[in-house]
Protein backbone atom coordinates (compact mmCIF):
# COMPACT_ATOMS: atom_id res chain seq x y z
CA UNK A 1 0.00 0.00 0.00
CA UNK A 2 2.85 2.37 0.78
CA UNK A 3 4.32 1.84 -2.68
CA UNK A 4 0.96 2.49 -4.34
CA UNK A 5 0.50 5.63 -2.27
CA UNK A 6 3.92 6.82 -3.35
CA UNK A 7 3.07 6.25 -7.02
CA UNK A 8 -0.33 7.92 -6.69
CA UNK A 9 -0.21 10.45 -3.84
CA UNK A 10 -3.89 11.41 -4.27
CA UNK A 11 -4.91 7.81 -3.67
CA UNK A 12 -6.72 7.35 -7.00
CA UNK A 13 -7.71 3.90 -8.22
CA UNK A 14 -7.30 2.26 -11.61
CA UNK A 15 -11.02 2.56 -12.37
CA UNK A 16 -11.10 6.33 -11.86
CA UNK A 17 -7.93 6.85 -13.87
CA UNK A 18 -9.46 4.69 -16.58
CA UNK A 19 -12.54 6.94 -16.58
CA UNK A 20 -10.32 9.96 -17.14
CA UNK A 21 -8.45 8.32 -20.02
CA UNK A 22 -11.62 7.17 -21.79
CA UNK A 23 -13.51 10.45 -21.43
CA UNK A 24 -10.62 12.77 -22.29
CA UNK A 25 -9.52 10.44 -25.07
CA UNK A 26 -12.89 11.11 -26.76
CA UNK A 27 -13.75 14.66 -25.70
CA UNK A 28 -10.13 15.94 -25.67
CA UNK A 29 -10.93 18.67 -23.11
CA UNK A 30 -13.46 18.48 -20.26
CA UNK A 31 -14.12 19.43 -16.66
CA UNK A 32 -13.98 17.05 -13.70
CA UNK A 33 -17.77 17.34 -13.46
CA UNK A 34 -18.24 16.12 -17.03
CA UNK A 35 -15.75 13.29 -16.52
CA UNK A 36 -17.66 12.15 -13.42
CA UNK A 37 -21.09 12.33 -15.07
CA UNK A 38 -19.90 10.07 -17.88
CA UNK A 39 -17.48 7.76 -16.06
CA UNK A 40 -19.27 7.28 -12.71
CA UNK A 41 -22.88 8.54 -13.03
CA UNK A 42 -23.92 6.86 -9.76
CA UNK A 43 -21.95 9.52 -7.86
CA UNK A 44 -24.38 12.18 -9.09
CA UNK A 45 -26.99 10.83 -6.65
CA UNK A 46 -24.79 10.98 -3.59
CA UNK A 47 -23.84 13.89 -1.33
CA UNK A 48 -27.26 15.45 -1.67
CA UNK A 49 -27.12 16.33 2.02
CA UNK A 50 -24.55 19.06 1.36
CA UNK A 51 -25.77 22.60 1.94
CA UNK A 52 -25.03 24.20 -1.42
CA UNK A 53 -24.62 22.81 -4.98
CA UNK A 54 -20.93 23.76 -5.15
CA UNK A 55 -20.21 21.59 -2.10
CA UNK A 56 -22.16 18.72 -3.64
CA UNK A 57 -20.17 19.00 -6.89
CA UNK A 58 -16.88 19.13 -5.01
CA UNK A 59 -17.77 15.98 -3.06
CA UNK A 60 -18.96 13.90 -6.01
CA UNK A 61 -16.01 14.87 -8.24
CA UNK A 62 -13.34 14.37 -5.56
CA UNK A 63 -12.38 10.89 -6.80
CA UNK A 64 -11.83 11.98 -10.40
CA UNK A 65 -10.06 15.16 -9.27
CA UNK A 66 -7.61 12.96 -7.35
CA UNK A 67 -7.16 10.76 -10.42
CA UNK A 68 -6.36 13.84 -12.53
CA UNK A 69 -3.84 14.96 -9.92
CA UNK A 70 -2.04 11.62 -10.00
CA UNK A 71 -2.09 11.58 -13.80
CA UNK A 72 -0.48 15.02 -13.88
CA UNK A 73 2.39 13.60 -11.83
CA UNK A 74 2.88 10.90 -14.48
CA UNK A 75 2.68 13.45 -17.33
CA UNK A 76 -0.54 11.90 -18.66
CA UNK A 77 -2.85 14.90 -18.11
CA UNK A 78 -2.55 18.64 -17.61
CA UNK A 79 -4.67 21.65 -16.79
CA UNK A 80 -5.96 23.49 -19.84
CA UNK A 81 -7.36 26.77 -18.61
CA UNK A 82 -10.87 27.37 -17.32
CA UNK A 83 -14.41 27.77 -18.59
CA UNK A 84 -16.36 31.03 -18.57
CA UNK A 85 -17.98 29.83 -15.32
CA UNK A 86 -14.56 29.35 -13.70
CA UNK A 87 -14.35 25.55 -13.82
CA UNK A 88 -10.91 24.14 -14.49
CA UNK A 89 -10.41 22.37 -17.82
CA UNK A 90 -8.38 19.18 -18.19
CA UNK A 91 -6.78 17.57 -21.24
CA UNK A 92 -4.38 14.74 -21.99
CA UNK A 93 -0.79 15.04 -23.08
CA UNK A 94 0.62 13.15 -26.07
CA UNK A 95 1.62 10.38 -23.66
CA UNK A 96 -1.89 10.41 -22.21
CA UNK A 97 -3.47 10.09 -25.67
CA UNK A 98 -1.34 7.02 -26.30
CA UNK A 99 -2.53 5.52 -23.01
CA UNK A 100 -6.15 6.39 -23.88
CA UNK A 101 -5.84 4.58 -27.22
CA UNK A 102 -5.41 1.31 -25.30
CA UNK A 103 -8.47 2.04 -23.16
CA UNK A 104 -10.60 2.89 -26.21
CA UNK A 105 -8.98 0.25 -28.44
CA UNK A 106 -8.27 2.73 -31.19
CA UNK A 107 -5.15 3.31 -33.27
CA UNK A 108 -2.96 6.09 -31.95
CA UNK A 109 -3.12 7.81 -35.33
CA UNK A 110 -6.91 8.19 -34.93
CA UNK A 111 -6.81 9.74 -31.45
CA UNK A 112 -6.58 13.33 -32.71
CA UNK A 113 -4.85 16.24 -31.03
CA UNK A 114 -4.36 17.10 -27.36
CA UNK A 115 -6.56 20.24 -27.62
CA UNK A 116 -3.96 22.23 -25.74
CA UNK A 117 -4.99 25.87 -25.52
CA UNK A 118 -8.71 25.19 -26.04
CA UNK A 119 -9.45 26.84 -22.69
CA UNK A 120 -7.65 30.09 -23.44
CA UNK A 121 -10.96 31.68 -24.48
CA UNK A 122 -13.36 29.82 -22.21
CA UNK A 123 -13.90 26.77 -24.46
CA UNK A 124 -17.60 27.55 -24.97
CA UNK A 125 -17.88 25.41 -28.10
CA UNK A 126 -16.03 22.35 -26.69
CA UNK A 127 -18.24 22.53 -23.60
CA UNK A 128 -21.37 22.55 -25.81
CA UNK A 129 -20.02 19.54 -27.72
CA UNK A 130 -19.40 17.72 -24.43
CA UNK A 131 -22.91 18.46 -23.19
CA UNK A 132 -24.31 17.19 -26.50
CA UNK A 133 -22.42 13.92 -26.10
CA UNK A 134 -23.73 13.54 -22.54
CA UNK A 135 -27.29 14.29 -23.68
CA UNK A 136 -27.05 11.68 -26.44
CA UNK A 137 -25.28 9.18 -24.17
CA UNK A 138 -27.58 9.54 -21.12
CA UNK A 139 -25.29 7.56 -18.76
CA UNK A 140 -27.13 5.17 -16.43
CA UNK A 141 -26.05 4.75 -12.79
CA UNK A 142 -24.90 1.36 -11.53
CA UNK A 143 -27.50 0.45 -8.90
CA UNK A 144 -25.20 -2.17 -7.35
CA UNK A 145 -22.88 0.59 -6.18
CA UNK A 146 -25.77 2.31 -4.41
CA UNK A 147 -26.98 -0.76 -2.52
CA UNK A 148 -26.01 0.69 0.87
CA UNK A 149 -27.20 4.23 0.23
CA UNK A 150 -30.44 5.68 1.69
CA UNK A 151 -33.75 4.72 0.01
CA UNK A 152 -34.21 8.22 -1.41
CA UNK A 153 -30.87 7.96 -3.25
CA UNK A 154 -31.74 4.53 -4.65
CA UNK A 155 -35.17 5.73 -5.74
CA UNK A 156 -33.68 8.68 -7.64
CA UNK A 157 -31.13 6.40 -9.31
CA UNK A 158 -33.88 3.92 -10.23
CA UNK A 159 -35.83 6.71 -11.91
CA UNK A 160 -32.77 7.54 -14.01
CA UNK A 161 -32.40 3.89 -14.99
CA UNK A 162 -36.06 3.69 -16.01
CA UNK A 163 -35.80 6.81 -18.16
CA UNK A 164 -35.37 6.46 -21.96
CA UNK A 165 -32.02 5.07 -22.94
CA UNK A 166 -29.30 6.97 -24.71
CA UNK A 167 -27.25 5.85 -27.68
CA UNK A 168 -24.00 3.91 -27.45
CA UNK A 169 -21.16 4.17 -24.95
CA UNK A 170 -18.40 6.74 -24.64
CA UNK A 171 -16.33 4.60 -27.03
CA UNK A 172 -19.05 5.08 -29.68
CA UNK A 173 -18.24 8.78 -30.05
CA UNK A 174 -15.48 10.61 -31.89
CA UNK A 175 -14.88 14.35 -31.77
CA UNK A 176 -13.20 16.85 -34.10
CA UNK A 177 -12.95 14.46 -37.04
CA UNK A 178 -11.70 15.96 -40.33
CA UNK A 179 -13.79 15.20 -43.42
CA UNK A 180 -11.33 15.88 -46.25
CA UNK A 181 -12.65 17.01 -49.61
CA UNK A 182 -9.03 16.88 -50.77
CA UNK A 183 -5.94 15.30 -49.29
CA UNK A 184 -5.94 12.29 -46.97
CA UNK A 185 -7.33 11.40 -43.57
CA UNK A 186 -4.07 12.26 -41.81
CA UNK A 187 -3.27 15.28 -44.00
CA UNK A 188 -6.60 16.81 -45.10
CA UNK A 189 -6.49 19.52 -47.75
CA UNK A 190 -8.35 22.78 -47.89
CA UNK A 191 -12.08 23.00 -48.49
CA UNK A 192 -13.12 20.15 -46.21
CA UNK A 193 -15.31 20.05 -43.13
CA UNK A 194 -14.63 18.97 -39.57
CA UNK A 195 -17.36 17.08 -37.77
CA UNK A 196 -17.90 18.11 -34.16
CA UNK A 197 -19.08 14.60 -33.24
CA UNK A 198 -19.27 11.30 -35.12
CA UNK A 199 -21.45 8.60 -33.57
CA UNK A 200 -21.17 4.92 -34.50
CA UNK A 201 -23.52 2.71 -32.49
CA UNK A 202 -24.87 -0.12 -34.69
CA UNK A 203 -25.92 -2.00 -31.54
CA UNK A 204 -28.49 0.75 -30.93
CA UNK A 205 -29.61 1.07 -34.55
CA UNK A 206 -27.35 4.03 -35.38
CA UNK A 207 -24.63 2.81 -37.74
CA UNK A 208 -23.36 6.32 -38.47
CA UNK A 209 -24.42 9.83 -37.48
CA UNK A 210 -22.62 13.16 -37.88
CA UNK A 211 -23.39 15.90 -35.34
CA UNK A 212 -22.80 19.64 -35.67
CA UNK A 213 -23.18 21.87 -32.59
CA UNK A 214 -23.94 25.58 -32.90
CA UNK A 215 -23.96 28.05 -30.00
CA UNK A 216 -26.31 30.27 -32.03
CA UNK A 217 -23.42 32.41 -33.21
CA UNK A 218 -23.44 31.24 -36.85
CA UNK A 219 -25.74 32.50 -39.58
CA UNK A 220 -27.82 30.27 -41.82
CA UNK A 221 -25.40 30.96 -44.66
CA UNK A 222 -22.44 29.76 -42.58
CA UNK A 223 -24.27 26.59 -41.60
CA UNK A 224 -25.28 25.99 -45.22
CA UNK A 225 -21.62 26.30 -46.23
CA UNK A 226 -20.74 23.59 -43.70
CA UNK A 227 -23.39 21.28 -45.12
CA UNK A 228 -22.07 21.93 -48.63
CA UNK A 229 -18.68 20.72 -47.41
CA UNK A 230 -20.35 17.64 -45.99
CA UNK A 231 -21.90 16.99 -49.41
CA UNK A 232 -18.50 17.34 -51.11
CA UNK A 233 -17.02 14.84 -48.68
CA UNK A 234 -19.87 12.37 -49.11
CA UNK A 235 -19.48 12.51 -52.90
CA UNK A 236 -15.72 11.96 -52.82
CA UNK A 237 -14.64 8.49 -53.88
CA UNK A 238 -11.41 6.52 -53.53
CA UNK A 239 -10.22 3.01 -54.16
CA UNK A 240 -11.05 0.49 -51.49
CA UNK A 241 -9.01 -2.60 -50.61
CA UNK A 242 -10.79 -4.57 -53.34
CA UNK A 243 -9.71 -2.06 -55.97
CA UNK A 244 -13.22 -0.65 -56.49
CA UNK A 245 -14.13 3.02 -56.26
CA UNK A 246 -16.25 3.66 -53.17
CA UNK A 247 -17.28 6.73 -51.18
CA UNK A 248 -14.42 7.80 -48.97
CA UNK A 249 -16.52 7.73 -45.81
CA UNK A 250 -17.32 4.05 -46.35
CA UNK A 251 -13.62 3.18 -46.24
CA UNK A 252 -13.49 4.30 -42.60
CA UNK A 253 -16.98 3.63 -41.26
CA UNK A 254 -19.40 0.82 -41.96
CA UNK A 255 -23.03 1.27 -42.90
CA UNK A 256 -25.73 -1.23 -43.86
CA UNK A 257 -26.07 -2.19 -47.49
CA UNK A 258 -29.04 -0.78 -49.36
CA UNK A 259 -30.81 -1.39 -52.63
CA UNK A 260 -29.28 1.81 -54.03
CA UNK A 261 -25.72 0.73 -53.24
CA UNK A 262 -23.30 3.47 -52.21
CA UNK A 263 -25.55 6.37 -53.20
CA UNK A 264 -27.06 6.60 -49.72
CA UNK A 265 -25.64 9.35 -47.49
CA UNK A 266 -25.57 9.23 -43.66
CA UNK A 267 -27.63 11.74 -41.66
CA UNK A 268 -26.40 14.98 -40.09
CA UNK A 269 -27.82 16.24 -36.78
CA UNK A 270 -27.73 19.97 -36.02
CA UNK A 271 -27.86 20.79 -32.29
CA UNK A 272 -28.53 24.41 -31.29
CA UNK A 273 -27.30 25.59 -27.91
CA UNK A 274 -29.04 28.90 -27.21
CA UNK A 275 -26.30 30.98 -25.65
CA UNK A 276 -25.71 33.29 -28.62
CA UNK A 277 -27.76 36.14 -30.04
CA UNK A 278 -29.26 34.30 -33.03
CA UNK A 279 -32.67 32.69 -32.81
CA UNK A 280 -32.65 29.15 -34.27
CA UNK A 281 -36.39 29.44 -35.01
CA UNK A 282 -35.42 32.02 -37.62
CA UNK A 283 -32.20 30.35 -38.70
CA UNK A 284 -33.76 26.97 -39.53
CA UNK A 285 -36.32 28.22 -42.12
CA UNK A 286 -33.59 30.15 -43.94
CA UNK A 287 -31.26 27.16 -43.75
CA UNK A 288 -34.05 24.99 -45.14
CA UNK A 289 -34.23 27.04 -48.32
CA UNK A 290 -30.46 27.34 -48.73
CA UNK A 291 -29.93 23.57 -48.50
CA UNK A 292 -33.01 22.36 -50.32
CA UNK A 293 -30.93 20.81 -53.10
CA UNK A 294 -29.05 18.74 -50.52
CA UNK A 295 -32.01 17.04 -48.85
CA UNK A 296 -35.09 17.35 -51.08
CA UNK A 297 -36.40 14.08 -52.44
CA UNK A 298 -36.74 13.20 -56.10
CA UNK A 299 -40.16 12.12 -57.25
CA UNK A 300 -40.35 9.03 -59.45
CA UNK A 301 -43.02 7.53 -61.64
CA UNK A 302 -45.63 5.73 -59.61
CA UNK A 303 -45.66 8.30 -56.81
CA UNK A 304 -42.67 7.10 -54.76
CA UNK A 305 -39.59 9.18 -53.96
CA UNK A 306 -35.87 8.46 -54.07
CA UNK A 307 -33.26 9.97 -51.76
CA UNK A 308 -30.09 8.84 -53.51
CA UNK A 309 -27.41 11.47 -53.11
CA UNK A 310 -29.46 13.36 -50.50
CA UNK A 311 -28.43 14.13 -46.93
CA UNK A 312 -30.99 13.61 -44.13
CA UNK A 313 -30.68 16.78 -42.02
CA UNK A 314 -32.19 16.89 -38.52
CA UNK A 315 -32.31 19.93 -36.24
CA UNK A 316 -33.03 20.06 -32.51
CA UNK A 317 -32.07 21.96 -29.37
CA UNK A 318 -29.58 20.95 -26.69
CA UNK A 319 -32.14 21.57 -23.96
CA UNK A 320 -34.59 19.23 -25.70
CA UNK A 321 -31.92 16.52 -25.86
CA UNK A 322 -31.21 16.91 -22.15
CA UNK A 323 -34.85 16.68 -21.14
CA UNK A 324 -36.18 14.04 -23.54
CA UNK A 325 -33.16 12.15 -24.84
CA UNK A 326 -32.35 11.46 -28.49
CA UNK A 327 -35.51 9.39 -29.05
CA UNK A 328 -38.03 11.91 -27.73
CA UNK A 329 -36.56 15.36 -28.31
CA UNK A 330 -38.68 17.71 -30.46
CA UNK A 331 -36.94 18.30 -33.75
CA UNK A 332 -37.30 19.63 -37.25
CA UNK A 333 -37.16 17.18 -40.15
CA UNK A 334 -36.73 13.47 -39.55
CA UNK A 335 -36.62 11.74 -36.16
CA UNK A 336 -33.45 12.44 -34.20
CA UNK A 337 -32.70 8.92 -33.24
CA UNK A 338 -31.95 6.92 -36.26
CA UNK A 339 -32.09 7.91 -34.00
CA UNK A 340 -32.69 9.63 -36.84
CA UNK A 341 -34.73 7.67 -38.93
CA UNK A 342 -36.10 4.15 -39.05
CA UNK A 343 -35.41 3.90 -42.78
CA UNK A 344 -31.66 4.24 -42.13
CA UNK A 345 -31.94 1.50 -39.51
CA UNK A 346 -33.84 -0.94 -41.73
CA UNK A 347 -32.63 -0.40 -45.26
CA UNK A 348 -29.96 2.31 -45.10
CA UNK A 349 -32.16 4.46 -47.30
CA UNK A 350 -32.56 7.71 -45.34
CA UNK A 351 -35.91 9.34 -45.92
CA UNK A 352 -35.29 12.98 -45.13
CA UNK A 353 -38.41 15.02 -44.94
CA UNK A 354 -38.63 18.69 -45.58
CA UNK A 355 -37.46 20.49 -42.43
CA UNK A 356 -40.04 22.60 -40.69
CA UNK A 357 -39.32 25.83 -38.79
CA UNK A 358 -37.74 25.12 -35.41
CA UNK A 359 -40.78 25.97 -33.34
CA UNK A 360 -40.37 23.10 -30.89
CA UNK A 361 -43.28 21.14 -32.38
CA UNK A 362 -43.04 17.66 -33.76
CA UNK A 363 -43.19 17.33 -37.52
CA UNK A 364 -46.37 16.22 -39.20
CA UNK A 365 -47.00 12.67 -40.35
CA UNK A 366 -44.98 11.28 -43.20
CA UNK A 367 -46.71 11.41 -46.55
CA UNK A 368 -47.76 8.22 -48.33
CA UNK A 369 -45.12 8.67 -50.98
CA UNK A 370 -42.41 9.12 -48.32
CA UNK A 371 -43.50 5.93 -46.61
CA UNK A 372 -43.12 4.10 -49.89
CA UNK A 373 -39.52 5.24 -50.18
CA UNK A 374 -38.87 3.95 -46.66
CA UNK A 375 -39.26 0.40 -47.84
CA UNK A 376 -42.98 -0.16 -47.31
CA UNK A 377 -44.85 -1.71 -50.21
CA UNK A 378 -46.90 0.95 -51.97
CA UNK A 379 -50.60 0.21 -52.18
CA UNK A 380 -52.07 -0.24 -55.63
CA UNK A 381 -54.23 2.48 -56.98
CA UNK A 382 -57.81 1.36 -56.56
CA UNK A 383 -60.27 1.99 -59.35
CA UNK A 384 -63.69 3.25 -58.36
CA UNK A 385 -66.45 2.70 -60.89
CA UNK A 386 -69.10 5.40 -60.61
CA UNK A 387 -72.42 5.48 -62.51
CA UNK A 388 -72.98 8.86 -64.02
CA UNK A 389 -75.48 10.61 -66.17
CA UNK A 390 -74.35 11.45 -69.67
CA UNK A 391 -72.91 14.93 -70.03
CA UNK A 392 -75.16 17.57 -71.50
CA UNK A 393 -73.80 18.51 -74.92
CA UNK A 394 -73.64 22.14 -76.00
CA UNK A 395 -76.26 23.52 -78.31
CA UNK A 396 -75.88 22.17 -81.81
CA UNK A 397 -73.63 19.30 -80.72
CA UNK A 398 -74.16 15.98 -79.05
CA UNK A 399 -72.11 13.66 -76.92
CA UNK A 400 -70.08 11.09 -78.83
CA UNK A 401 -71.38 8.37 -76.49
CA UNK A 402 -75.08 9.19 -76.64
CA UNK A 403 -75.40 9.76 -80.34
CA UNK A 404 -76.93 12.67 -82.20
CA UNK A 405 -75.86 14.56 -85.24
CA UNK A 406 -72.13 13.99 -84.53
CA UNK A 407 -72.36 10.78 -82.53
CA UNK A 408 -70.99 7.61 -84.00
CA UNK A 409 -72.91 5.22 -81.76
CA UNK A 410 -76.08 5.20 -79.74
CA UNK A 411 -75.41 3.94 -76.18
CA UNK A 412 -77.94 3.84 -73.37
CA UNK A 413 -77.19 6.22 -70.46
CA UNK A 414 -77.12 3.41 -67.90
CA UNK A 415 -74.27 1.78 -69.78
CA UNK A 416 -71.95 4.75 -69.30
CA UNK A 417 -69.38 4.36 -66.57
CA UNK A 418 -66.56 6.65 -65.45
CA UNK A 419 -63.29 5.47 -63.92
CA UNK A 420 -61.94 7.70 -61.20
CA UNK A 421 -58.98 7.58 -58.83
CA UNK A 422 -59.05 7.27 -55.03
CA UNK A 423 -59.10 11.05 -54.59
CA UNK A 424 -62.87 11.11 -55.28
CA UNK A 425 -65.19 10.66 -52.39
CA UNK A 426 -68.01 8.20 -52.28
CA UNK A 427 -68.03 4.44 -52.58
CA UNK A 428 -67.96 2.20 -55.59
CA UNK A 429 -71.26 0.47 -56.38
CA UNK A 430 -71.61 -3.20 -57.04
CA UNK A 431 -70.54 -4.93 -60.18
CA UNK A 432 -72.30 -3.61 -63.21
CA UNK A 433 -73.55 -5.90 -65.92
CA UNK A 434 -73.24 -5.53 -69.60
CA UNK A 435 -75.52 -3.14 -71.37
CA UNK A 436 -75.91 -2.45 -75.01
CA UNK A 437 -78.14 0.07 -76.60
CA UNK A 438 -80.99 -1.56 -78.52
CA UNK A 439 -80.61 -1.47 -82.21
CA UNK A 440 -76.87 -0.90 -82.14
CA UNK A 441 -74.13 -3.06 -83.54
CA UNK A 442 -71.62 -4.99 -81.45
CA UNK A 443 -69.63 -1.80 -80.91
CA UNK A 444 -68.19 1.14 -82.72
CA UNK A 445 -64.84 0.84 -84.32
CA UNK A 446 -61.67 2.92 -83.99
CA UNK A 447 -60.62 4.91 -80.95
CA UNK A 448 -64.23 5.35 -79.81
CA UNK A 449 -64.77 1.62 -79.73
CA UNK A 450 -61.61 1.01 -77.75
CA UNK A 451 -62.65 3.65 -75.22
CA UNK A 452 -66.06 2.11 -74.72
CA UNK A 453 -64.52 -1.35 -74.39
CA UNK A 454 -62.18 -0.15 -71.66
CA UNK A 455 -65.03 1.47 -69.77
CA UNK A 456 -67.12 -1.66 -69.96
CA UNK A 457 -64.20 -3.90 -68.88
CA UNK A 458 -63.48 -1.67 -65.88
CA UNK A 459 -67.13 -1.84 -64.83
CA UNK A 460 -67.01 -5.64 -64.67
CA UNK A 461 -64.04 -5.66 -62.21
Amino acid sequence: MAGMRKANPAGSTNSFRGDVLRVLGVLKVATADQIQRIGAPHLSFRHTDKEIPSKQKQARTASHTGALSDMRKHALAENGGSTEAGERLRNLTAKGLEAASYELRRPVTEMGSTARGAGSSGASHPMAVNETVIAMLRPKPNLARLAEDPPAVRAAAQAAVDAPDGIGTIASYWTEIPLPATGTWNAPGKGGAQADVVLTAPQDGVPLLFIEVDNCHETAEELADKLEKYARFFRREMKDTDGRERPMWRTRWTAPASWSGDRTHPPVLLVFNRIGDRNPNRTVPRLTELTRHLWERERQRGGHHVYDGRIPIIATGLQNLREHGPAGAPRSSASAATACNPCWRRSATPAARRPTPGNGKRPGPVSRSTRHSCGRKPSRRKLSVWPAAPPVPPAGRSSPTTGGPEGRAQVAPDAVRRVRGPSHRGRAPGRAGRARAPGTSRGPGGAEGRRLALLTRASRR
